[in-house]
């Protein structure tokens, strides 16, 4: 059973004939899987340029966008068949919604035991919160503020908390957001009550006041480095005043390459791996908002989509609604 988007604004739930496992495949059993509220959200809105769908195009994708499309990519599962080495592992896979799927072997992540399935799920957005800490190059005692409290961004400011010395705030207009940053043990603003002076900010809240006060936010030769996919929507920003004389900076910093600063050193399959072991942080947890069965996915999208489910990352369970465990 997948799901698949079938024109954007509705989806719907498919069997589908699963293909012959060759003798470098492996057939998984999904527990969970994850919704991403950011590229997700935008893909199921229909809010991919027409020159950006090849490009947006999901490892395991099923079909075209903007649809019909199967698109996703947090996906936990036991391998059920396979190399001996990995039946009855708990793997992470860049897979869309769907109970059973057959990948290369090469495609899974072994998920360390102690990380249970749902952490797990966040293994793509960690990955994503890595790459943005090598092409910033944040360094003890540096002041940085994280711009956007979803998935993205609080896995960002636990990174970031965990190099010494460094000041991290969370900055987010939810005012219920600052007891997930509490337990990230970071700080927490809304944006009229954010600091200044801030050597760099991360900003992944995909709106243009949320760019410029990511830009307000910067001390003198400050860097923002942007995280957000705005897909169609346009953004303006005002770079007419102190940009130029402050002379700020904006970094894009995106998951498809690994950094430039670790591109040479550091393949994908290292950066996921990292990624995973950074799960091993049980204050990660407070991320895991809520749940739903795989049967109620075709609702969820649409509650999600229209702000009625509101939270950070929501899973999917598989198998009578179970929740994810390993």
């Amino acid at each position: 059973m997948a799901y698949w988007l079938c024109e954007p604004g509705r989806g719907e739930l498919r069997w589908e004939r699963l293909p012959s496992r060759g003798p470098g495949d492996v057939l998984v059993r999904t527990l969970c899987s994850g919704i991403s509220r950011g590229t997700e959200m935008l893909v199921f809105r229909g809010g991919v340029p027409k020159d950006q769908v090849d490009v947006m195009r999901a490892p395991f994708q099923g079909g075209d966008l903007p649809g019909p499309v199967k698109y996703g990519y947090l996906n936990v599962g036991i391998v059920e068949q396979g190399p001996v080495a990995l039946v009855g592992r708990t793997v992470f896979c860049l897979y869309p919604h769907q109970s059973r799927y057959v990948v290369p072997a090469r495609a899974v992540a072994v998920v360390p035991d102690s990380i249970p399935a749902d952490r797990a799920v966040l293994a793509g957005t960690m990955e994503t919160a890595l790459n943005a800490v090598w092409d910033a190059g944040a360094l003890p005692g540096d002041r940085v503020a994280v711009v956007g409290a979803g998935m993205v961004g609080c896995c960002l400011a636990r990174l970031l908390a965990r190099i010494p010395a460094v000041d991290v705030v969370l900055v987010d207009v939810d005012p219920t957001r600052a007891p997930a940053a509490a337990a990230l043990g970071v700080g927490f603003a809304l944006p009229v009550e954010a600091t200044a002076d801030r050597d760099l900010v991360f900003h992944t809240s995909a709106t243009s006041a949320g760019l410029q006060l990511s830009l307000d936010l910067l001390a003198a030769d400050g860097s923002v480095i942007e995280l957000s996919w705005y897909g169609d929507t346009r953004v303006e920003v005002a770079l007419g005043g102190d940009f130029h004389s402050r002379r700020l900076t904006v970094r894009a910093s995106q998951v498809g390459e690994v950094a430039t600063r670790r591109r040479g050193r550091r393949t994908r399959a290292d950066r996921l791996a990292t990624a995973l072991d950074l799960l091993r942080d049980p204050a990660l947890d407070v991320l895991v908002t809520g749940s739903s069965p795989l049967e109620d996915l075709p609702e969820v999208m649409r509650r999600m989509a229209a702000g009625e489910l509101p939270g950070l990352l929501h899973t999917v369970t598989y198998g009578e609604g179970e929740p994810c465990s390993a």
